[in-house]
């Protein structure tokens, strides 16, 4: 894949699922805004069956230079009949240092760029907590536009929270 701003994205191995199991173990590694719980890890059964990457989504690891710094992942979503109005929906984790530096603009700008040339996608969209500032200016810098609120749609902590919907359309980096 392409290297942007020093980010790259690449299949997840082996290493990274270590990775990954030791920094979004609890809160302190999730942060607020992505913390559920502890629930049971599939990720590496599903990385020994096709490597995270399937044909309703998939994951990537985040690399800053050589360092495996997070990942990116996407699922499909629908706005109509599956067969005829699917979209993917991505979502990010970064490890608490390479947070605030750009790496997750970088690497979802890639991700949005690598589903529009090889799928047949017209919307990649992406949701995140209405005070998440942080992810919300991300998501602007890497090209998606912010759509609405989507009122009481993630259960979280023990209560409802809003969330703010933004997408990129095929050819919305042209356009712009």
């Amino acid at each position: 894949m392409t290297t942007t701003g020093g980010v790259s994205l690449r299949p997840v191995t082996a290493e990274d699922l270590d990775l990954f199991e030791t920094a979004f173990a609890g809160e302190d590694g999730t942060g607020p805004f992505q913390w559920f719980g502890f629930t049971a890890s599939r990720l590496r059964r599903r990385h020994a069956e096709d490597g995270l990457l399937g044909p309703d989504g998939g994951m990537l690891s985040v690399l800053a230079g050589r360092d495996t710094v997070g990942r990116v992942e996407w699922f499909k979503s629908t706005w109509g009949r599956m067969d005829t109005s699917f979209c993917w929906t991505l979502g990010i984790g970064l490890v608490p240092g390479a947070r605030g530096r750009g790496f997750g603009t970088q690497a979802q700008r890639q991700l949005a760029r690598y589903l529009f040339e090889h799928t047949r996608v017209e919307r990649v969209q992406a949701w995140t907590d209405v005070r998440n500032l942080a992810e919300q200016r991300a998501l602007e810098k890497a090209g998606f536009t912010r759509e609405g609120v989507l009122r009481g749609a993630q259960w979280r902590g023990g209560r409802w929270h809003d969330q703010v919907l933004f997408s990129i359309l095929r050819g919305d980096e042209e356009k712009s």
